[in-house]
């Protein structure tokens, strides 16, 4: 359960960090 739980934090962190690349690529435009 533990590794389940790890890899889910994982991939919620990657989805925040698209959104704020992509925000900052908006800003640079």
């Amino acid at each position: 359960m533990g590794s389940v739980v790890k890899k889910r934090r994982k991939k919620m962190s990657k989805h925040k960090y698209d959104k704020r690349r992509k925000k900052n690529r908006h800003k640079k435009k």
